[in-house]
């Protein structure tokens, strides 16, 4: 098959769909693959180590569109890029479409083959390759929000780490999943005072296994959130549910019980948020502030890092796509239930139910879907 990387053109987005060792991979198996002109420099890969894996590089995004079978992102496509994909294209990347009515709209009208990152899931449930991204997320959540903490960034003033004779700030999680957790291991490194909130008393009962006494559990039905946030300099939002949007755990009101300059930073926003004050941010203007609350909603913060997300998300890609080359979406879909849960969009149907649900579009299964 051949398959096309563009370049990302979202603001200051630096990753790039394939690494070179993917194209090697990919090559190995006898597919094409056509990379945009320096689509992977920000990310400090080259056009000549892509050429070196036998990658060809292709001048424009429109010829990559053009000529490709299978389209590789790491984000949605924006409105141009919609225009772009072809009938029966398969477009493989994060697609994020419960907290967007309108790219979802231009996706059905393309009548592409749409299977998301992030709604794969593997045999427990869980979401591989979602997680990479969250986990990389959920690291830089605490590392950015310990630097709008600071003065100049309009924050409280304080060193998340504390100092000698100086305790840490208070650091509040919601969600214990992928990104809960790896808040987690940079805020407890920090030696910060950890909250982490969640629905699940088997998840927070792991989470205790894993941190010991450096973090303080706390099941969600049994905490009084407002004292709780009242309490805390630092809020990380990092609740999911796959494929649908954010639950809005924090409402306007309840930053008024917030600390002065406190932080919130919502790593949900891409579902459209866990916190109603949210709103989408971007990498040049991280940052605003609602009621003397410091917000971070930077809907691709995995950009910020791109060298290091690439290579992680390759990890977790590459064997789906390489599935996807060497059978066709029909049978590599068919095959494996798990991937199937990726398709959302097919030849103008929806088959993801959450996203079929929240813009009153009609279901239809994935596993019909791909049968017509």
């Amino acid at each position: 098959m051949k398959i096309g990387v563009p370049k990302e053109i979202k603001p200051q987005e630096n990753r790039i769909g394939l690494t070179p060792e993917s194209v090697k991979v990919l090559v190995s198996n006898g597919h094409e693959v056509l990379i945009e002109n320096n689509g992977g420099f920000e990310a400090g890969f080259e056009n000549e180590h892509y050429k070196n894996q036998g990658a060809k590089i292709v001048e424009k995004a429109e010829d990559i569109f053009n000529e490709s079978e299978i389209i590789v992102k790491v984000k949605e496509p924006l409105a141009n890029e919609v225009k772009m994909i072809k009938e029966d294209q398969i477009v493989f990347t994060y697609l994020h479409l419960a907290a967007a009515k309108e790219l979802t709209e231009g996706l059905i009208k393309s009548k592409g083959v749409c299977i998301a990152y992030e709604t794969v899931t593997d045999n427990n449930g869980r979401l591989p390759l979602l997680a990479p991204m969250s986990a990389v997320a959920g690291r830089m959540s605490v590392q950015a929000g310990a630097h709008c903490l600071e003065k100049n960034q309009k924050g409280r003033g304080l060193l998340l780490g504390g100092a000698p004779g100086v305790e840490g700030g208070t650091v509040v999680i919601l969600g214990g999943g992928v990104v809960g957790e790896n808040a987690a291991i940079i805020a407890t490194g920090m030696k910060a005072k950890v909250h982490i909130v969640d629905k699940s008393e088997e998840r927070l009962n792991q989470l205790s296994k894993m941190f010991g006494d450096k973090i303080i559990p706390e099941l969600s039905d049994k905490t009084d959130l407002n004292k709780l946030i009242s309490e805390c300099d630092l809020l990380v939002g990092g609740v999911l549910i796959p494929g649908a949007e954010a639950p809005k755990l924090v409402t306007k009101d309840m930053l008024k019980v917030m600390k002065r300059g406190s932080v919130i930073v919502d790593v949900a926003i891409d579902q459209g948020g866990c916190v109603e004050t949210s709103k989408p941010t971007t990498h040049a203007e991280p940052t605003y502030i609602v009621d003397n609350i410091v917000h971070y909603c930077v809907a691709n913060m995995p950009g910020g890092v791109p060298r290091t997300s690439t290579i992680a998300l390759n990890n977790a890609t590459l064997p789906f796509l390489t599935s996807l080359a060497n059978k066709g979406y029909k049978k590599a879909l068919s095959e494996d239930k798990n991937f199937l849960a990726g398709l959302n969009v097919h030849k103008g149907q929806v088959t993801y139910k959450a996203v079929a649900d929240i813009f009153s579009h009609q279901y239809v299964p994935a596993s019909e879907a791909i049968v017509n």
